[in-house]
């Protein structure tokens, strides 16, 4: 009789056990497959829990959990898209170049890391997770960034003829707050394709108009980068935007709905939430050397950290000099040979991390090493000015505009391209 139970009590443990791997594996199903690796249904949920907290912060309406999903796993398809060209690549953040990051996060919200770690936590997220989103981020935009740069080419002629568009405008003081919507076509669609997506889009600007929340529909129908966030692209002068949207937006007014305009990636839905004018800002130039040090495989991090250390002991002791110590060891062919020094250069144009360093300096001071995308850095702040660069400005700002402009739509070609060529399965939720 006890041998009897014993038995059964042992089978019941067994179905106990059993049922409780049931519900771990269904927690964290696949939900897609790419290529060789997965995205889970764990991932999805946190992306649509986020979705739902900045929605309920904004009081922004949200559409089915269903459409939340399918936008959810898009987007985490072409993150693990990215991720698998940047394993490819080698490309890999650093924990120090990923702090300087969260760093920086921090500090534009007035805080340190700490107080970046209590309000992620306050908020039910695990902050190490959010580490590992913050990642991911940096090493997406720099695989993308990577791979679409080197297909873009701006001419002298194409920057002669913006300058001329430029100032024939005059003033061009104007920026928008856009908002867009894309009703995706594949890139082989057949007529009644294209007509059938057309009349979704017409579908979807009668919506708009009799007053359906934009950030709402375009969570819910849009096929754009932004869908997650509302279609948000933020503030944007007629010459930062594809050449489609500037022509659409001329003479409009705010609240005015646009399209559909059609261009290859399907049909695109633009409202103007917002017009203001733009502010001329004097340019801010600065002269300075710096000694910068790349980790590796036989150098590690720390060991390039605590080496720029020991220089800036030295230096401020008065025991080394500090052209001498960049001949001998800074790794950027482009100012050793000068002693580290960079001749006078608008700090914007350096990367986020030595520009916002250099800034924080007073003219003669040291800074202490920090990390940036190139490796460890130290920087002396020799010299400010404000210069009048207005011409070269000028030159500059149209440069950008077009590489910008061309950026975005390389971007979304390049996107395609490698959507195209991964084996995607998407499998339906149960």
């Amino acid at each position: 009789m006890n041998f009897k139970k014993l038995f059964l009590s042992a089978c019941l443990s067994l179905s106990v056990s059993q049922v409780a791997f049931a519900e771990r594996v269904e927690l964290d199903k696949v939900v897609a497959t790419v290529n060789n690796g997965v995205v889970l249904q764990s991932e999805v949920n946190v992306v649509i829990d986020r979705v739902k907290k900045n929605a309920e912060q904004q009081g922004t309406q949200l559409p089915s959990d269903k459409t939340l999903r399918l936008q959810a796993v898009e987007r985490l398809v072409d993150q693990e898209i990215m991720m698998q060209l940047a394993e490819r690549m080698g490309l890999e953040i650093s924990d120090a170049q990923l702090d300087q990051t969260l760093a920086n996060i921090a500090g534009d919200q007035g805080g340190t890391i700490t107080d970046l770690r209590r309000t992620i936590e306050a908020s039910g997220e695990s902050f190490a997770a959010y580490r590992e989103e913050i990642r991911r981020e940096i090493t997406t935009g720099q695989v993308m960034r990577a791979n679409v740069d080197r297909r873009i080419y701006v001419s002298p002629q194409e920057i002669d003829n913006l300058l001329k568009i430029m100032e024939s405008q005059g003033a061009n003081n104007e920026e928008y707050d856009i908002g867009h919507i894309l009703v995706k076509l594949p890139s082989k669609a057949s007529p009644e394709e294209i007509e059938a997506e057309r009349n979704r889009a017409e579908k979807v600007i009668e919506l708009l108009n009799k007053g359906e929340d934009f950030k709402r529909i375009a969570i819910a129908s849009s096929g754009g980068a932004k869908a997650l966030d509302g279609g948000q692209l933020g503030w944007m002068g007629i010459n930062d935007m594809p050449t489609l949207f500037a022509e659409a937006v001329k003479g409009k007014k705010k609240d005015d709905i646009i399209g559909p305009l059609r261009s290859g990636a399907g049909f695109h839905i633009i409202k103007i939430q917002d017009i203001r004018g733009r502010q001329v800002v004097e340019t801010t130039e600065v002269r300075s050397r710096h000694i910068l040090i790349k980790p590796s495989i036989i150098l590690s991090e720390e060991k390039a950290r605590s080496m720029l250390q020991g220089f800036v002991k030295d230096l401020r002791e008065g025991k080394a000099d500090f052209a001498a110590l960049a001949k001998e060891h800074s790794e950027d062919p482009g100012s050793a040979l000068k002693g580290g020094e960079y001749d006078w250069t608008d700090p914007s144009t350096y990367v986020p991390a030595f520009r916002d360093t250099l800034l924080s300096l007073q003219v003669g001071e040291l800074s202490e090493p920090f990390r940036s995308t190139f490796g460890w850095h130290i920087v002396q702040l020799l010299d400010k000015r404000i210069a009048d660069k207005t011409e070269q400005a000028k030159r500059n700002r149209a440069h950008g505009i077009l590489f910008n402009r061309k950026f975005k739509e390389e971007s979304f070609k390049w996107q395609n391209e490698m959507r195209e060529q991964a084996h995607i399965e998407i499998f339906p939720a149960e």
